[in-house]
């Protein structure tokens, strides 16, 4: 399973959701969507701007973690 950290990024860089989203582009919605867990997907062009305001790396938001059975 595929889990995004974008909460631990955001509470590094001291950036609330608001902020996120307005610098990024997307809808509050989407981003806590995203923030907690509960998307299918995201695109590239979104991942690019999550990288670019947070100033990381993918690897920092996204992690595997195997699922247990």
């Amino acid at each position: 399973m595929i889990l995004v950290n974008l909460d631990v990024m955001m509470a590094k860089r001291k950036i609330s959701l608001n902020e996120l989203s307005s610098r990024v582009g997307i809808s509050l919605a989407n981003l806590s969507i995203l923030k907690n867990n509960k998307c299918k997907a995201i695109r590239f062009s979104t991942l690019n701007e999550l990288c670019r305001v947070l100033d990381c790396q993918p690897s920092d938001l996204l992690e595997y973690k195997e699922e247990e059975q």
